[in-house]
């Protein structure tokens, strides 16, 4: 039994952690930890019978753990990770701390500087379906953010077949549940600004998120700065949506493009290639740990890639169970479908 730590347990990310670690048959939940109700039980936190007492990360066991899952908030993750560490512990971070490679590139999004710059070499972005062999691996797993994660799977064949246009602009238009934002309420999470809305927030190269997209389409061989990007907040509780529009450098049939993507994926256990005719909707993920994606044909060298995934499964909790599963060397779906 792989015995795990769960830090910053009583947001939507942690609370979603710990209900799948708690069907792993393979896996021990030994602490859980919060802050602000630190002493108190998760079970008073949220609508379950689940006797989980709650501690401080100061008071966290971490010689009692194998891998601990950080669901803290960037900034905050910092000092757990560097703690589980030089506990010689595997950590799954869930936080942005550990995404990007450089250190000036996180200050100057996130707005802090970094307390633990030496540790960013060591850490592994934690797509699977990209970066599987470097995740069984590492000991420092970055978990992707949920928007980058469904426009790099949706890009992510045809940079691997270097078939986008490096002179075109690529488009993500996403839409993303109000969960996305965190369980702390803001005057824009607030029912009132959101139900029977449609926001679009930090467009184009604004939003934090496009620096992890950069990251990883640079080092697969594209060009990163093409990348435009628009993020909404829609009136659901979870869910998440992509449109992903992109020329390319080739010109191609129908068959030709899902036959790549089909391909490219086949034998991922948590991807789902829709056939050709088919649209991914929010609905084909939703409280699921799947990728769904689906592809329409424009023109020869114009394509509309449409990806979904639920922003706490395959966005971060359930993705981070699925990197947790490679790391240990367990069936990757396991707890997951």
């Amino acid at each position: 039994m792989i015995k795990i730590g769960v830090f910053g347990a009583t947001g939507y990310t942690g609370f979603e952690t710990i209900k799948i670690i708690r069907h792993h048959p393979m896996a021990q939940l030994m602490f859980a930890t919060s802050e602000s109700t630190a002493g108190g039980n998760l079970g008073d936190l949220y609508p379950v019978d689940w006797d989980i007492p709650l501690i401080s990360a100061a008071n966290a066991p971490l010689d009692k753990v194998d891998a601990v899952f950080c669901c803290l908030p960037h900034g905050a993750s910092m000092s757990a990770v560097m703690a589980a560490r030089q506990a010689n512990v595997r950590v799954i971070d869930l936080s942005a701390d550990f995404r990007l490679t450089n250190s000036s590139v996180y200050q100057k999004w996130y707005g802090i500087a970094h307390e633990s710059p030496q540790l960013l070499s060591e850490a592994v972005y934690g797509l699977p379906e990209i970066n599987r062999a470097k995740i069984r691996e590492t000991n420092l797993l970055a978990n992707p953010g949920c928007y980058p994660t469904t426009v790099l799977l949706a890009l992510y064949p045809l940079l691997k077949a270097k078939l986008l246009d490096p002179t075109a602009s690529i488009i993500a238009d996403s839409k993303s549940g109000v969960s996305g934002a965190g369980r702390k309420a803001t005057l824009k999470t607030h029912f009132v600004e959101v139900n029977e809305n449609l926001s679009p927030y930090n467009i184009g190269q604004s939003h934090r998120h496009i620096a992890e997209m950069i990251q990883l389409v640079n080092e697969l061989g594209g060009v990163g700065d093409n990348l435009i990007f628009s993020p909404h907040l829609v009136p659901i509780s979870r869910g998440m949506l992509s449109t992903v529009y992109v020329s390319l450098s080739d010109k191609l049939t129908a068959d030709m493009v899902h036959n790549l993507y089909a391909e490219t994926y086949a034998n991922q256990p948590l991807m789902w290639i829709l056939p050709l005719g088919q649209l991914a909707t929010m609905a084909h993920t939703q409280r699921t740990n799947l990728a769904a994606l689906s592809v329409t044909l424009v023109k020869p060298d114009q394509l509309i890639i449409c990806a979904s995934i639920d922003n706490l499964g395959k966005g971060a909790a359930g993705q981070a169970v699925q990197c947790f599963n490679v790391m240990f060397g367990l069936k990757e779906e396991t707890a997951l479908i």
